[in-house]
């Protein structure tokens, strides 16, 4: 569309619905027809089932080793043994289910609530509604940015443009009309080539204009679904901790591999025993083989967002979890982000209105409690301002100026329920400003209303230098009190042949209108949270520079008028002053949708991890752009919430910082369940290698590891997934994000610990070997392993808190595991019939004590190096 312009006899508008055609749907019909038709969806290919989940755990090659060995026993004879490592298959198999139809029952909870939603008329009213309950014969409420939730045909429409490229290909967007006229607005002939051009695809995006639409297709009968494609909600994208551990898993696979084959070629080679040799062999590759770490890198981030969905932030893309944490600056928008987006009028300006005797000056402070009438100079300004606003409004803006009208101009001339609206201007990029023009009475001139930025209405009136400045500083007058300033001004046009911009209307300047925002009670708060995380909140507004200074230092952002950059000085910086300009800047005033985009790419060249919230089409590339986008769930658009790996559900900072909170929380389990994983299959590796090489009895059979990952998996996964953040986590600077999860320091401490626990139990062996049967001395070591195992839970708890502190720190999951950890172990050390089958003798009470304590033993050394680390931290 080549005008600006459009014949609003197309527009829509929510009292345009009220209309018996355009009422929409009964709820009652609507159900009965959702009943017959099904939900609006189509089949969902990610989704996993039981059956699937068992198939990819049963193709793991722990559990191929275990069935490997279960035969093995079954062919030496060995029926009891072989049955029992059966058995533990099924039962490792029900926790591996457990924990990852939990993990599927999070991710399809966080998936429901990705899914587009749609704004429908009920019963005569607009209801929103999930996308999955659109129906045949609903008539959609369209405005710009959001996502067609089903085929239908537009009924009304106002400059409306779609992108169909979801299902052409073709990336320019296509204007559309409403059924019956032609691109003009006019009536036009019903051939099939209208229809077309009034035919709206389910999947595709509305950037332009507003509509309403009635339903003709939902979920397979629609044209996507005819296709065959399916849109998913949360993408499975693999991580860079992904990459990073499948890489790390692969070198430990390698060396299960390579260390199995030595084993079992020595084993057999020294004893002539290659059934036993086999046996060991599988034993040591079971040991060596850390599964559990795919299983972390599933469960933990998975239910993380489950948690953070919870908090009223929603995860799209799980892997920015891992980006969550790191996080170093924070762009924020002020309108409805740190404030509530509950505009009231605060003050009214009109120039010369101090003359009229009933204004005491210029400008008037709007107290609804206190201000009793509105003097009459200020009515125009109140009614022009309403004139040039949609008559059902949904803008905060504008439903303050209904509000205000209502309050003060009611019972007068003021107030022209009877208009009809004739033409709109939209706001552009190079016009700030909307204009309506209105047919008061038959006949007569037709009165144009514009509002918009001060500078875009001073423009279209074309005032002089005197009267430029004049408003300019009642402008400054009332930014300075955080207002947000919008002017407005008047026309009258004759005829009907309608100029093709705002521009070409001879308009005269009205006057100014100041509204207040509150900012939310918590913000404060948590944006001293976020600066003592050190993470830096940028501030982005297209509000007065005074305005957006004003509000900064409310929220309690520490700024200076050197800490301030406009939209004007922005588009004069090439990309690299620019990205030098960045590293100080606090507030963004002045700046256009676009410019986010530079904003974003300045501030990741300057090495910052960036998180960016938008709502609107045009932020949707600096969302992407961003480290971590951060979409509006309420008054975003459904473009900017795809483009978003995070969607904050109720628009508030606060959960923004929350969100970084947990983050790190996420991470840091993450870390620490590496950490007891690689630290705990050292000691098991160990003893079923070195027995074998040294020429002892073998210490540990494939059955007894098994035993083991009975402890390891909900230990790894369930009991660290379930840890209370680290105190002071919001205290500490943002993590390097080139620094691995799991490497470094991390990695060589979580060997130490191992090859600590390692020692342990090997002089345990020795200990017992000299004292005790071969199967009370496996017995001992046994034990040893299993409090061992323990201990290292406990001790990885916390990076910088005392094993001993830990013991205070709720975590119901754990003792559940450790409960069980140690019922398991009474009963396979004092149950006759197991004891024999894990080739054990019973173990003297004084024995199992000092099992107990030298597990405690092999992780104090660990405890001594925290301590002497926390008494040197500053």
């Amino acid at each position: 569309m080549d005008s600006q312009a459009t014949n609003s006899s197309t527009g829509a508008t929510a009292d345009d619905a009220q209309a018996p055609d355009l009422a929409g749907l009964s709820d009652a019909q609507a159900a009965q027809i959702l009943q017959h038709d099904g939900p609006n969806e189509l089949p969902d290919a990610q989704k996993r089932t039981l059956l699937a989940i068992a198939r990819e755990t049963l193709s793991d090659p722990m559990f191929a080793l275990l069935l490997a060995a279960g035969i093995l026993y079954l062919v030496l004879g060995d029926l009891q043994e072989g049955l029992v490592l059966f058995g533990l298959v099924l039962v490792v198999l029900a926790l591996t289910l457990y924990q990852e139809g939990k993990t599927e029952r999070a991710i399809e909870s966080l998936r429901d609530l990705t899914s587009p939603r749609a704004l429908v008329m009920r019963d005569g009213t607009a209801q929103r509604i999930a996308g999955r309950e659109v129906v045949a014969g609903d008539v959609l409420v369209l405005a710009e940015g959001d996502r067609i939730a089903a085929d239908a045909v537009l009924l009304q429409a106002t400059q409306v443009q779609v992108d169909e490229s979801l299902l052409t290909g073709e990336p320019i967007p296509v204007d559309k009309v409403a059924l019956g006229t032609d691109r003009r607005g006019e009536a036009a002939a019903p051939k099939s080539e209208s229809k077309s051009e009034s035919a709206l695809f389910s999947g595709t995006l509305l950037v332009r204009g507003q509509g309403l639409a009635r339903v003709t297709a939902t979920g397979r009968r629609s044209e996507i679904g005819r296709i065959g494609q399916t849109l998913g909600g949360l993408s499975a994208e693999v991580s860079p901790l992904k990459q990073q551990m499948g890489r790390l898993v692969k070198v430990l696979a390698l060396l299960a591999l390579f260390a199995s084959l030595f084993l079992l070629l020595a084993y057999g080679l020294m004893r002539g025993d290659w059934l036993g040799a086999l046996l060991a062999a599988i034993a040591l590759a079971m040991a060596l083989l850390p599964q559990e770490f795919t299983v972390v890198l599933t469960v933990i981030p998975a239910l993380g967002a489950w948690r953070l969905s919870k908090q009223n932030v929603l995860t799209r893309r799980i892997a920015a979890i891992e980006t969550l944490g790191a996080t170093s600056v924070l762009c924020v928008d002020k309108t409805g982000t740190l404030t509530e987006n509950r505009m009231t009028v605060a003050e009214l300006y009109v120039p010369q209105c101090q003359a009229n005797a009933q204004a005491q000056a210029d400008s008037l402070a709007i107290d609804y409690a206190t201000t009793a009438t509105l003097p009459e100079c200020f009515h125009t300004l109140v009614e022009f301002s309403i004139l040039a606003s949609v008559t059902d409004p949904f803008d905060p803006m504008e439903k303050a100026f209904h509000r205000l009208g209502q309050h003060f101009l009611q019972d007068t001339e003021h107030l022209h329920h009877d208009w009809t609206l004739l033409q709109t201007y939209g706001l552009t990029q190079e016009l700030r400003a909307m204009s309506h023009v209105w047919q008061a009475t038959e006949g007569a001139d037709h009165v144009v209303a514009a509002k918009g930025a001060p500078e875009a209405i001073v423009d279209l009136c074309h005032l002089d230098s005197a009267a430029q400045q004049q408003i300019a500083s009642a402008v400054e007058a009332m930014a300075a009190k955080g207002l947000r300033v919008l002017a407005v001004a008047r026309a009258r046009f004759t005829g009907q042949d309608w100029p093709a911009i705002a521009h070409d209307f001879d308009f005269t300047f009205i006057g100014l209108l100041g509204l207040a925002d509150p900012l939310r009670a918590e913000i404060p708060q948590a944006v001293a949270e976020a600066r003592s995380a050190g993470i830096r909140v940028v501030m982005i507004t297209g509000d007065y520079p005074a305005t957006a200074l004003a509000i900064a230092r409310q929220a309690g952002l520490e700024v200076a008028t050197d800490d301030l950059l406009t939209g004007d000085a922005l588009h004069d910086l090439t990309d690299a002053d620019l990205q030098q300009r960045m590293r100080n800047v606090r507030v963004c005033a002045r700046i256009a949708p676009a410019q986010k985009l530079r904003i974003v790419q300045a501030l990741k060249a300057a090495g910052e991890v960036v998180a960016m919230t938008g709502d609107g089409v045009n932020d949707a590339p600096a969302l992407k752009a961003a480290h971590v986008g951060v979409a509006m769930g309420g008054r975003g658009t459904d473009v900017a919430r795809e483009a978003a790996s995070i969607v904050l559900l109720d628009d508030n900072f606060a959960s923004i910082v929350g969100a970084v909170r947990l983050g790190r929380r996420i991470f840091d389990n993450l870390r620490k369940s590496m950490g007891y994983i690689l630290a705990v299959h050292v000691p098991i590796a160990g003893m079923a290698l070195l027995p074998v090489l040294l020429g002892w009895p073998t210490v540990l059979f494939p059955l007894h590891i098994a035993f083991l990952e009975l402890v390891i998996d909900p230990a790894c996964s369930m009991v660290f997934e379930n840890e209370p953040a680290e105190p002071g986590v919001m205290q500490r600077p943002p993590r390097n994000v080139q620094q691995p999860l799991f490497g470094g320091m991390t990695l060589g401490l979580a060997l130490l610990q191992g090859l600590g626990a390692l020692a342990v139990v090997m002089l345990a062996t020795v200990w017992g070997a000299s004292q005790l049967t071969d199967g009370a001395t496996r017995a001992l070591a046994f034990a040893v392993l299993v409090f061992t195992n323990l201990a290292l839970i406990f001790s990885n708890r916390s990076r910088a808190g005392s094993l001993w502190a830990s013991l205070w720190v709720p975590n119901r999951t754990l003792w559940w595991v450790v409960a069980a950890a140690l019922s398991l172990l009474s009963l396979v050390l004092y149950v006759p019939w197991l004891t024999g089958m894990f080739l054990f003798e019973p173990l003297p009470l004084i024995w199992l004590a000092a099992a107990a304590a030298l597990g405690l033993t092999s992780v104090l050394w660990f405890e001594s190096f925290k301590a002497f680390k926390g008494k040197l931290a500053p």
